[in-house]
């Protein structure tokens, strides 16, 4: 294997901006080749083949961390930054040109890194199984570019150095309780001036290159830009279209599905902006959540209160809206909250592009208006927001975890009076919907105890709620109420103060 150094590795492109040499990754400081890698080929799966088995497959559906990896990616604060990703959902042969590290590329047993170090001594692991990808995410963490010591007293999930326990949120461990974990976590000191992975950050990040990975009539590819895109999906309308591929590494894992066609959007320039306009927002397509989350550092009440529940760091650190909006769920978290904000999807196509509010875009089970040759590009938020906002999440466990029901809330009153209200439901038809009668059952009307048991009935009565493994349909009903009860106990003195 050649010995790459942490620039990556620059190589020229021709054909339609298509790879014609050999896809590569440098795992570990090393270079190495894809190839023969099928395109369906984890990363997780390409590291044990090749010797690296500190990852370890547990879930094979993102929801353990076991197989957590580390990936250099354009930083938010810095140039570049380390980020914690689920190995057993991304295609290898995503990552051409990119770089990872794995928890064998931190340490050794004779020169352990110091989140190996404090794991060890602080009881952190037992059977091992999970360890290496708590390690990964622990040091995901550790290189973040904006920790910094707290300046006030630590609380049960931030630490005196900074360290942010949410970061290990989609890391499961059955044998130590978790508390010498968090104690390692807290104990963390500041990486070395001459740690080589801090000294990293400093320095541009991997740039994507447009790839072409076939094998067996089967082909994974990564247009350049967006016209590339669109024209592959009119040569090819069965072509699945993946960005973090949190949702299409399950369907590859768990149901054994194979596309004979797979394009990532997730590197196209046209669908990674953010843009702030004086009457919207537009949130790119393929910005991954954590991305969103931190660029937009508050600055969308709502969505602050969805990030934390969706799923975990490691999922949020590669899903995308596209991507979440793409799929169709009906029990998708995002969607929700996106209709409660009156958002839009703008939808690029071989013609231009057309904007669909959100609330017309689903049209069933996991089926839209979005045509095979469009692509989602952006979402387009209104400005301002509502004043008054909340996310209800019900779940069998906090994070990392599939909504049985899901309730977004955005309502603005004015002296004591309901001015606008929009209530976005998930879990409880066959698509995402706005509660319209709960809607106008509110608008205009006194926001008062009174005026809320009338809503509750009728939010409880919207959609089209199912008895499943998750909850029973009356569960449900009863949530949607009660989310609009706590809104209103949370609020209710704010408002009329």
């Amino acid at each position: 294997m050649q010995k790459a150094d942490w620039n990556g590795d620059c190589r020229s492109r021709t054909k339609r901006g298509f790879a014609m040499v050999t896809a590569r990754i440098t795992v570990d400081g090393e270079l190495m080749p894809i190839s023969p890698a099928a395109p369906t080929t984890t990363l997780l799966e390409f590291l044990r083949q090749w010797g690296f088995t500190g990852s370890k497959e547990g879930c094979a559906e993102g929801e353990c961390g076991a197989c957590s990896v580390l990936l250099a990616r354009a930083g938010v604060v810095g140039r570049t930054e380390w980020i914690a990703v689920n190995a057993c959902l991304i295609p290898v042969a995503a990552l051409d040109g990119q770089e990872v590290v794995t928890a064998e590329g931190l340490g050794t047993p004779g020169a352990l890194h110091p989140v190996q170090r404090e794991l060890a001594v602080r009881g952190g692991s037992q059977c091992g199984y999970c360890t290496p990808g708590f390690v990964c995410s622990m040091a995901a963490e550790y290189y973040r570019p904006d920790r910094a010591a707290a300046d006030g007293a630590a609380d049960a999930e931030h630490g005196p150095n900074g360290f942010d326990l949410h970061a290990l949120s989609g890391n499961l461990c059955r044998c130590t309780g978790y508390r010498p974990i968090r104690d390692a976590a807290f104990a963390v000191g500041m990486p070395a001036a001459d740690d080589p992975l801090a000294r990293r950050v400093s320095d541009a990040p991997p740039e994507p290159v447009p790839t072409v990975l076939e094998q067996d009539g089967r082909a994974f590819v990564r247009p350049a830009t967006l016209p590339a895109a669109l024209d592959l999906l009119r040569e090819r309308p069965d072509a699945v279209v993946v960005a973090g591929c949190t949702d299409w590494g399950v369907e590859v894992n768990i149901r054994d599905r194979r596309a004979g066609y797979v394009i990532a959007v997730d590197q196209l320039p046209e669908l990674r902006e953010l843009r702030v306009e004086p009457d919207h927002l537009e949130l790119g397509a393929a910005l991954t959540l954590t991305e969103l989350e931190r660029r937009l550092a508050g600055g969308v009440p709502l969505l602050s209160k969805l990030f934390p529940q969706f799923a975990s760091r490691l999922i949020r650190n590669s899903a995308t809206l596209g991507g979440n909006l793409g799929t169709g769920s009906p029990i998708g978290d995002a969607a929700p909250a996106l209709l409660a904000l009156g958002a839009s999807v703008l939808l690029a196509g071989p013609v231009g592009e057309r904007e669909v509010d959100l609330a017309d875009y689903f049209t069933g089970y996991r089926r839209s208006v979005r045509r095979p040759d469009e692509l989602i590009r952006a979402v387009r938020i209104p400005r301002p927001f509502a004043r008054l906002c909340g996310f209800h999440k019900i779940a069998k466990r906090r994070f990392d975890d599939i909504s049985s029901v899901a309730v977004a809330f955005a309502i603005d009153v004015e002296d004591g009076v309901v001015r606008t209200v929009r209530i976005g439901l998930g879990g409880v038809a066959a698509t995402p919907l706005r509660a319209r009668d709960t809607e106008a059952a509110l608008l205009g009307r006194s926001w008062s105890p009174e005026t809320i048991e009338v809503a509750v009935r009728i939010l409880e009565s919207e959609g089209t709620p199912l008895d499943d493994h998750r909850a029973s349909a009356e569960y449900r009903r009863a949530m949607l109420g009660q989310s609009l009860r706590e809104l209103y106990s949370r609020t209710g003195e704010e408002v009329h103060a």
